[in-house]
């Protein structure tokens, strides 16, 4: 049988160095695609970072000049393997682009990431062709890899052992676009006639997601409600047009989780691993730990609704605040929030919280065996997000039987089913869901969980329903593969 070899191109990816959600999903996306028989290479920068965490790596003795413009910048190539996989990992070092603090720049982005970014997809092209055998599909992923099918199908005849290879560009987040300079068209080595509006030029600059879009055989995005929103304003964020050209090709697949790392019957995080069978015993001892942890002598006896996640617009975090505002005084509910982002945001949550002792706990950071606890003990997840590309927060309660309250947009929409007594009558109910983005909604769905959670069978069996549903990564790998496959059977462009 023939092997599927995959070469995955993407700018951090968990253990080695981490971000946001993008480093999740190319921690366990290869290796899930390793399992259904698929021969994985994942390709990233080698950061300060990841030589700082006493990983097992190792150099490979390869060394190439890659042209960034008039200059020869030099890359050397370091290996080591995903952990729990034998997916092989390159890590493409240069001290200039990648020896920094940080992996795009603080609380300002680096004057320089074009330049790092081109050299890192230029690189990754040449790494690829340097491989014993070719691969199959080249699989790159937001816009710093944007370039990679640029030069997949523009220089082919540079590396004509890719040359039968398709690309696919997934789009991890629609409102980060790699925007820069006109100039740094230069640095990129491609003819200045691809600078024009139909590919690489967005109202006067460069745009790297729109040159994956457009050069990438197939496009991807981390939900089929997002990729139907990405093609429409507001949610294209300026490129719904070019989105909308390539909808023959475009697909929505959910992300997964990675349920070595998030499951409560064998979580290191929670005091006392559970089930759907004895979810009451295992939630209640997670309350206990939590109340303890936020200095309380004892679990208050109310419904927990929490809050996990950055604390930023996108987010609906003000929706949160204001919620909290008018429900703190109710006694219905008691509140925890986890999460670090804006300062104002993080003022106003202080603020609320301030207003109700008792009521409302909130934790200013980012602590990853805390955010474990929260989910282990929380009732009720609030995921109010304004725009949601995928989500991951609701995949977590879920597989914890904490039943989220979503608003209806992107990923939330494929992954949390409304609470109905048609959708409880045919098992399909997995949690909240409300339409406008405004807290006087969001209040709407919370009070109709908190009834629900009041009837003690109904809630029983609702948190039984969610916690048997399966948002592993290898449902998500399958769907790849399809693509994969489908890609393959596409009569290329003449």
């Amino acid at each position: 049988m023939r092997v599927l070899r995959v070469l995955m191109v993407a700018s951090e990816a968990t253990p080695f160095a981490k971000t946001g959600g993008l480093a999740d999903v190319m921690g366990s996306l290869p290796g899930a695609l390793a399992r259904l028989g698929c021969d994985v290479t994942l390709v990233i920068p080698a950061y300060r970072e990841v030589f700082a965490k006493g990983l097992a790596i190792e150099p490979t003795g390869l060394s190439f000049d890659v042209p960034i413009g008039t200059r020869q910048v030099s890359a050397r190539v370091f290996r080591s393997r995903l952990p729990g996989s034998q997916s092989t990992v390159f890590l493409i070092a240069n001290d200039e682009c990648f020896d920094r603090p940080t992996l795009y720049g603080g609380g300002k982005d680096y004057s320089d990431n074009a330049e790092r970014f081109i050299f890192f997809s230029r690189a990754a092209m040449e790494l690829a062709a340097r491989q014993d055998r070719p691969f199959d599909i080249i699989h790159c992923h937001d816009w710093q890899t944007g370039l990679v099918p640029a030069y997949h199908k523009l220089l082919a005849q540079s590396w004509p052992m890719l040359s039968h290879a398709r690309s696919v560009m997934t789009i991890h987040n629609m409102a980060y676009q790699g925007l820069f300079w006109h100039w740094d068209m230069l640095l990129t080595g491609l003819d200045w006639k691809y600078f024009n509006w139909q590919q690489m030029e967005f109202y006067g600059q460069l745009n790297l997601l729109k040159t994956g879009i457009v050069f990438a055989d197939g496009v991807s995005t981390v939900s089929p409600t997002y990729a139907r929103e990405i093609q429409r304003t507001p949610g294209g964020c300026g490129l719904e047009g070019v989105l909308a050209s390539r909808s023959d090709v475009l697909r929505g697949i959910v992300n997964g989780i990675d349920t070595t790392l998030w499951d409560p019957r064998s979580d290191p995080h929670i005091p006392r691993p559970y089930s759907e069978q004895d979810f009451d015993e295992g939630k209640y001892a997670a309350r206990v730990a939590l109340a303890a942890r936020l200095g309380h002598a004892a679990p208050d006896t109310r419904p927990l609704v929490a809050f996990v996640g950055r604390l930023v617009e996108q987010k609906g975090v003000e929706l949160v605040v204001e919620l909290m505002g008018r429900m703190g005084g109710t006694g219905r509910a008691h509140f925890v929030v986890l999460g670090t982002g804006e300062s104002g945001t993080e003022d106003a949550l202080r603020r609320v919280a301030g207003s109700f002792p008792g009521t409302i706990d909130l934790v200013i950071g980012f602590d990853e065996g805390l955010a474990h606890l929260v989910q282990a003990a929380a009732d009720i997840m609030l995921v109010p997000s304004r725009f949601e590309p995928c989500g991951l927060t609701q995949l977590y309660a879920l597989r914890y039987g904490t039943v989220p309250v979503v608003r209806s947009t992107g990923g939330l929409v494929d992954t949390v089913v409304d609470t109905t007594p048609e959708t409880l009558r045919s098992g399909k109910a997995s949690g909240f869901v409300f339409e406008a983005f405004d807290a006087i909604a969001l209040e709407h769905a919370l009070v109709r969980a908190l009834d629900a959670h009041s009837n003690r069978d109904l809630w029983s069996g609702l948190v039984r329903q969610v916690m048997g549903q399966d948002w592993s990564w290898e449902a998500s790998a399958r769907d790849y593969l399809q693509m994969f496959s489908a890609l393959e059977k596409r009569p290329r462009p003449s």
